[in-house]
């Protein structure tokens, strides 16, 4: 014989050979030979040893307990005075009566949808993350939400939670901002066989994300070898000089020829343009040489055209000095003066006759 206590709060179960004899609450008891007992804090979770089915056959345990059954399809969720506590799967489980206010709610694994009255942030906690599949669509993002391989609906900007289970999902998502693609190197040849390379850029938006994510695949790719061969049917039209008169019709004839394909892809053509037109080494050689060559032309016309004037200003100061004896004798003066600032010293000889010539060029004849 041994005496036990069972404190308050806690439920002894009084085992012998492995069977339940009976069940004890608060108080002090005696227990017989080869009996043993197990004591539950009623503030804890409630682990049986036993098989449950078998402690529910003894109405006293019956009585203290909230059974609880889940079934194969379905989850419960357990709140503890209000508070989210665990997740129960298929099975059945028992929780103490009277210390704790339990609350559960079942949730249908059926239905990919959470119902509404499953609290949206208990579904944030990590005990639920092996039981969700989670899909967010970003503020500048359009997404379309495919089950079982069906369009089901388009999904606006926010978090989106489903159960999982056998329904597949898929959230398919693209960008409505205006974008920007390059077409690099593209070498074109044109009218003339002219070989050249060129970089061309497009800014384009999509405007209809069905259309561009169900009806084509992969649209940008399609989208790049639309303006790729919009690029090559025009170029192709034009001869090199042509081309390089007309550079800036090119966006203008590409973004016409592309707009009703683009549309087909779901997707608006906002702005194009070249960046660049890159010529092969030997015609920008020879483009350097006309370029050169009509440079110097330009130089040798105005320099023509600076002779031209510079002798006509000649001939005009001639005709006025013929007539005017007076303004020969000064524009003689003006040379002497310019000749004698470049003498530093002036040595005389012979008599005097180089200062009789140099006043001869004052006196008036």
């Amino acid at each position: 014989m041994k005496r036990v206590t069972v404190n308050t709060n806690s439920v002894g179960l009084v085992y012998k050979r492995k069977e339940l004899k009976r069940v004890l609450t608060a108080g002090s008891y005696w227990l017989g030979f080869f009996e043993n007992i197990e004591v539950y804090d009623q503030s804890k979770t409630f682990y049986a040893l036993t098989e449950l089915d078998v402690l529910l056959l003894n109405k006293t345990f019956k009585d203290l307990v909230n059974l609880v059954e889940v079934k194969d399809n379905e989850l419960v969720l357990v709140y503890q005075n209000g508070n989210f506590k665990q997740v129960l799967t298929a099975g059945k489980y028992a929780f103490w009566i009277g210390l704790n206010n339990y609350s559960f709610v079942t949730a249908d694994l059926n239905e990919y949808e959470i119902a509404e009255n499953i609290d949206r942030n208990t579904l944030e906690k990590p005990q639920l993350s092996a039981y969700i599949k989670v899909f967010k669509v970003e503020s500048y993002e359009t997404g379309l939400m495919i089950v079982d391989g069906r369009l089901k609906k388009t999904l606006e900007p926010g978090n989106y939670i489903f159960w999982k289970n056998s329904t597949v999902i898929q959230v398919l998502k693209t960008d409505i901002r205006q974008l920007n693609m390059e077409i690099a190197g593209q070498e074109i040849l044109t009218k003339d066989k002219a070989q050249l390379r060129i970089n061309f850029s497009v800014q384009y938006k999509v405007t209809d994300a069905i259309v561009a994510l169900l009806e084509n695949k992969e649209f940008d790719k399609q989208l790049y070898m639309v303006i790729q061969l919009a690029l090559r049917e025009f170029i192709g039209k034009m001869t090199f000089d042509e081309l390089m008169e007309n550079k800036e019709k090119i966006s203008e004839n590409v973004l016409e020829i592309s707009a009703n394909k683009a549309s087909g892809l779901g997707v608006a053509l906002m702005n194009c343009g070249v960046k660049d037109i890159i010529l092969p080494g030997d015609i920008k050689e020879i483009m350097n040489q006309v370029l050169i060559a009509e440079k110097r032309a330009q130089a040798n016309l105005i320099t023509r055209r600076e002779e031209t004037a510079s002798t006509r200003s000649l001939l005009n100061t001639a005709k006025l000095m013929e007539d005017n004896t007076m303004l020969y004798k000064l524009k003689e003066m003006e040379y002497v003066e310019k000749i004698a600032e470049k003498i530093h010293t002036i040595s005389l000889s012979g008599g005097g006759q180089i200062v009789d010539q140099l006043k001869q060029i004052f006196i008036k004849s």
